[in-house]
């Protein structure tokens, strides 16, 4: 037998178990897996010896902007940062200009996105109530990987992007939609069977206590926070897993960053509501504690709370209410991120330093490294159609596969990120723990550190 690529002497991890063995590719498919050398010759071989093979890693949650404001990042520049991080597949959010809103717009977007592809991508549809909700059932057939709502804002009726400070009054825009016009997407999304996501804020209820904040003068981080309490996730999150409960829709609740938040999803989950939660490293290894050296780079919207909500969040990953681990890779200039906390935007580059922190947590104790394969890998395959394709390493399957050393130690440096955006809150933080190879369909693109192969992604649609 002639295999295409040959990785040998490393450990297999997959979240059921962990066992030394030699892994066969052949024509971007998994050929064989085995605990002894098999008779044969390969093209490529990789000696894994001391480090451990993952299936390929995935990163649902990702603004990559392209098309719209590709001067803070595209889609060629966001996924070399994916494959520098191990990440062999990202899942893209629809708040581009145009957004992907139905079935030609996903086209569309497949068509410009899969020329810069250095990984693997499925797209995310969005969800904009009457304007959009007829169109549903053909964004579901096109391919999307889940519909997004971006719950409490406005939308611009010409240009369907998001009105992030609605006021009563504006024209051509549609206002905050009513609770109902949302239980309806709830609805319509249930009949296509696609996962539906929210970003949940109470967006009237932050409008309101930011003014209020706002009046005082204060421009500091627990101003931010006052403006943006725990409540306002709480409620949304609440009345989300009331709708999915009651639709039926398979509700994913992103970015989870409050004890409250937790706890409202367990409660939904073992009333037996379809839920599923991600976090974010920001989340787990950041708090409000860290902003007087951190500063405003790590404005993020939902924001970084306190320490023990950190806490609530690790006890959520271990209990199994958090099931996935994103990054909401939300790049910005570093002048844009400069001025006030009020009026810079949030956001920061997130998708090439996920698996590093969470490998460096996984040294840590935080985590077993068969936990960290289920949350980035497994877990996210399974939620949202594409497994066993993606997220197994099982004969058969794409050779989608990430090699990764725990006993490396490396400094985490902005200077060094590929995406466009060098703005990260963990500049210097030393890490023990790295992908050191990204391999997509058998073949490597990154290797350690280093981008080797140009683009050669494919979009990724889940199973009907």
């Amino acid at each position: 037998m002639h295999w295409d690529h040959l990785i040998k002497n490393g450990t297999i991890a997959t979240p059921s178990e962990t066992y030394q063995a030699n892994l066969y590719i052949k024509e971007g498919k998994i050929s064989a897996i085995s605990k002894t050398a098999l008779e044969g010759t390969a093209e490529q071989e990789t000696d894994a010896r001391g480090q451990y093979i993952l299936p390929g890693l995935i990163d649902v949650h990702v603004h990559s902007r392209d098309p719209g404001p590709t001067y803070k990042e595209d889609f060629f520049t966001s996924t070399q940062a994916a494959a520098a991080g191990g990440i062999t597949t990202i899942f893209d959010m629809p708040n581009t200009t145009p957004p992907t809103r139905d079935a030609a717009s996903y086209q569309a977007q497949v068509a410009n996105l899969t020329p810069k592809a250095h990984v693997d991508f499925g797209l995310w549809g969005i969800a904009l109530g009457p304007m959009n909700n007829a169109g549903l059932p053909e964004l579901h057939d096109a391919g999307v990987i889940g519909i997004k709502y971006f719950w409490g804002y406005a939308v611009n009726k010409n240009t369907f992007q998001l009105t992030y400070n609605y006021e009563p009054g504006m024209t051509d825009v549609l206002p905050p939609l009513s609770d109902g016009e949302v239980y309806q997407i709830f609805q319509d999304v249930a009949k296509t069977g696609n996962v539906l996501a929210i970003h949940g804020e109470d967006s009237s209820l932050i409008q309101t206590l930011t003014e209020q904040v706002k009046k005082s003068g204060r421009d500091d981080y627990e101003a931010l926070l006052d403006g943006r309490p725990n409540l306002a996730e709480e409620v949304t999150v609440q009345m989300g897993t009331a709708f999915s409960r009651a639709s039926g829709a398979k509700l994913h609740v992103l970015h989870v960053t409050t004890a409250e938040a937790a706890d409202a999803i367990r409660r939904a989950q073992a009333q037996g509501a379809p839920v599923s939660a991600e976090t974010c490293p920001h989340y787990l290894f950041l708090s409000n504690e860290d902003y007087p050296t951190v500063g405003a780079v790590m404005k993020i919207y939902p924001p970084v709370k306190y320490k023990k909500d950190q806490q609530a969040l690790w006890q959520a990953i271990n209990d199994g209410t958090i099931t996935i681990i994103s990054s909401d890779h939300a790049p910005h200039t570093a002048e844009e991120k400069s001025g006030s906390l009020w009026k810079i935007p949030a956001g920061m580059p997130g998708t090439e330093t996920m698996a590093p922190l969470m490998l460096n947590a996984v040294n840590e104790g935080k985590l077993s490294l068969q936990k960290l394969t289920a949350l980035m890998s497994e877990n996210p395959a399974k939620r949202f159609g594409i497994y066993p394709q993606k997220g197994s390493l099982e004969v058969g399957t794409d050779a989608d596969i990430t090699i990764v050393d725990l006993n490396k130690e490396t400094t985490i440096k902005a200077t060094n990120l590929h995406s466009k955006s060098k703005v990260t809150a963990y500049d210097g933080w030393h890490i023990k723990g790295v992908p050191v190879q990204t391999i997509v369909r058998g073949v490597t693109v990154m290797k350690n550190g280093e981008i080797v192969h140009g683009p050669i992604g494919h979009v990724v649609k889940p199973s009907k």
